[in-house]
């Protein structure tokens, strides 16, 4: 997914317009967009250790949290970088990006939450969804239950965690099945209203359907996803789901 950005030309665009293309095009449009070699999640880990070891703690640095924190950065993750690199970089630069940590990492889940949402469903959180993390805004989780016959995980969203709009695609059959296990979430397929998820809920999503899903605001959420036995079968992954279309849901 290609990373969009504006703030150069809209700062700079006419005083110096050469170096806002070069911020928004080259460093945004290209570098910060090459998924394949360091996710966005990693590229987020290295700017912020980058930034505290020169001391820069403006309004550059606010940015790079908060979109580390987008990129599924956890108030813990962040607050281990920031020590292992006070060692580094030094002590008093720490201090002083602690201070803007602590801002935009206010609202975040601690580990009780986690611990709390461990215990509501028997099926294991698993691990940090690495591998998909291009793909969702904010931090998932992954745990294989079945990887022979039926494809069945489990997959946990931190709160206001969702996956980008994505189509399950097949030549013949296909498509996934939900099971929601714990936690409140939603639903939504392209043009219709989003649909409330509460545990024991059931969703049937044919091959060819645009959709996305994803915890709600305030609440962890887990749900299986069981992959329907198809011919051809892949997934398209699409655009993501606007903070400003999310934030409208009840």
């Amino acid at each position: 997914m290609a990373v969009k950005q504006t703030a150069g030309r809209d700062a700079l665009g006419e005083f110096a317009p050469k170096f806002a293309a070069l911020n928004d095009d080259v460093l945004f449009g290209e570098v910060w967009s090459r998924e394949d070699e360091l996710s966005l999640r990693g590229r987020s880990l290295v700017t912020v250790v980058a930034l505290m070891a020169q001391g820069l703690v403006d309004s550059s640095f606010q940015y790079h949290l908060t979109t580390a924190r987008q990129n599924g950065i956890t108030r813990q993750e962040i607050a281990e970088i920031l020590t292992h690199a006070a060692f580094y970089a030094g002590w008093p630069k720490a201090w002083a990006a602690f201070r803007m940590a602590k801002e935009v990492w206010a609202d975040a889940p601690d580990g009780d939450d986690k611990a709390r949402h461990q215990q509501e469903m028997v099926f294991p959180i698993g691990t940090p969804n690495d591998g998909f993390a291009q793909y969702f805004v904010g931090q998932s989780y992954l745990q294989p239950l079945s990887t022979s016959q039926v494809g069945v995980y489990n997959v946990t969203f931190e709160p206001g965690c969702r996956n980008n709009w994505h189509i399950h695609q097949a030549a013949k059959g296909g498509g996934q099945i939900l099971v929601c296990v714990a936690g409140r979430g939603w639903y939504q397929e392209w043009g219709q209203e989003a649909r409330a998820l509460q545990p024991g809920d059931v969703v049937n999503i044919p091959a060819g359907v645009k959709h996305w899903h994803g915890a709600a605001t305030g609440s962890w959420f887990s749900h299986l996803a069981l992959e329907v036995p198809g011919e051809d079968c892949s997934t398209t992954w699409l655009e993501p789901v606007s903070d400003d279309a999310y934030g409208k849901l009840p």
